[in-house]
């Protein structure tokens, strides 16, 4: 890499571009306004703990200690269908179960039996479970078969690029926390002209380097739109604590910039090896209030989005020695959004039983996630079948899960 490359890849990285490579298309806008939010929560979230099939007597055999009570008890659980109840953490979200536009699907996961934080997430955000050499991320190539070319038409949420957006396929960063309005070097007129000057030319360096600020300027200006509420950005980095900020940032985009058609945001802190039942408890409460938060935000195009909350893998059913659970198998994909088919706990539940779980220890994975993704990427997103299969390669859904509506719930 000579001077010049050096310099414009600085700048591309303070810009929060993800177009370094590949050929930058023009700028343009899509017909399609449907839009889609993934959120990962990174380190294994419990699923049996959220969803909690508090109907079956081996979940509290194997968890005399972090159970969630049932519903009829102290802290139970919130009762969703008689067998399942929701972690009373997510209090926040039980509207959106109630009005029909949350559902979950329980016994889902990867096919890939990996208990490593590493390549779990890999493969999920890869989209090609068991496949370490996969180039690009599920939905970096998603982007390329929506149509249009926008530099915000996929936005992430944080300093670095996650692997399900890295490819060829530009995506524009959004800072957290305080971060998301902080002025870099190349915000000043002079630095910013200079830069302008040196690569304003039709080769593909420069091309993306005007695709990131292009990106970078839009981003700020609706920031700084006058009704823009910046006060629950005070809550630092990407964590749970800062989810609900966060979370609003993006939502609010979205709402002023009919561009703005993808959305990720990762979620650390579920590893929860040692006393999960106080820390989960927690921040699922953070959690919870930050997606009735989102949901909020949207207002008005709410009905025209889905969420999908997902998570590498679960936990062991049983309890472990410090209060904890160990690296499992079977978890929980959570879908809100005013298409979706909500109220109903969806997948084909494997039971708890010892004879029931994997390798005797876990929840089995009776729905693959892609099944999940395939379905939103159908249904809601109206991809074809060749585009989805290029989407998620080498893949062919076998549920035909009826999740998403042609016909919004809360119309």
């Amino acid at each position: 890499m000579d001077r010049r490359e050096f310099l414009a890849f600085s700048a591309i990285l303070a810009l929060g571009s993800n177009a370094w490579a590949g050929q930058v298309q023009a700028a343009s806008t899509t017909t399609n306004r449907k839009r889609l939010i993934v959120i990962f929560l990174r380190g294994a979230v419990d699923g049996l703990n959220i969803v909690v099939p508090y109907g079956e007597s081996a979940y509290y055999q194997s968890r005399p200690r972090i159970a969630v009570p049932r519903p009829d008890q102290a802290n139970g659980a919130l009762d969703l269908d008689g067998h399942f109840g929701l972690n009373p953490g997510l209090a926040a979200i039980l509207p959106l179960w109630k009005q029909g536009s949350l559902a979950f699907v329980h016994g889902a996961g990867s096919p890939d039996v990996t208990r490593s934080h590493f390549d779990a997430q890999d493969f999920m955000e890869s989209g090609t479970p068991g496949i370490k050499s996969t180039p690009d991320g599920w939905m970096n190539r998603l982007l390329g078969n929506l149509g249009g070319a926008n530099p915000v038409q996929a936005i992430n949420v944080g300093a670095t690029m996650p692997r399900i957006l890295s490819g060829p396929r530009s995506v524009a960063s959004l800072a957290t926390g305080r971060g998301s309005v902080n002025f870099s070097a190349l915000d000043r007129p002079q630095v910013a002209s200079a830069f302008d000057s040196l690569y304003g030319g039709n080769d593909a360096l420069s091309k993306t380097y005007q695709e990131g600020r292009s990106a970078r300027k839009t981003i700020m200006d609706d920031l700084k739109s006058p009704d823009a509420e910046m006060k629950a950005a005070n809550n630092g980095a990407l964590s749970v604590n800062g989810f609900a900020g966060d979370a609003q940032r993006l939502a609010k985009l979205m709402v002023r910039d009919t561009n703005v058609q993808l959305g990720f945001i990762a979620v650390g802190g579920w590893d929860t090896h040692v006393n999960e039942a106080g820390q989960l408890n927690n921040r699922l409460r953070q959690l919870g209030q930050g997606i009735a938060t989102l949901a909020q935000t949207l207002g008005p195009i709410y009905n025209d989005t889905a969420i999908v909350v997902l998570s590498e893998f679960g936990r062991t059913v049983r309890e472990n020695g410090n209060g904890g659970t160990d690296h499992g198998h079977g978890n929980v994909i959570w879908l809100a959004g005013g298409s979706v088919k909500g109220g109903k706990v969806y997948g084909q539940w494997p039971g708890l039983s010892s004879g029931q779980l994997y390798e005797g220890r876990d929840l089995m994975v009776t729905t693959d996630f892609r099944d999940v993704i395939s379905t939103v990427l159908d249904q809601h997103l109206q991809l074809d079948n060749a585009r989805i299969r290029k989407v998620l390669p080498g893949f062919t859904a076998t549920q035909g899960l009826p999740l998403i509506s042609t016909v919004s719930p809360l119309n």
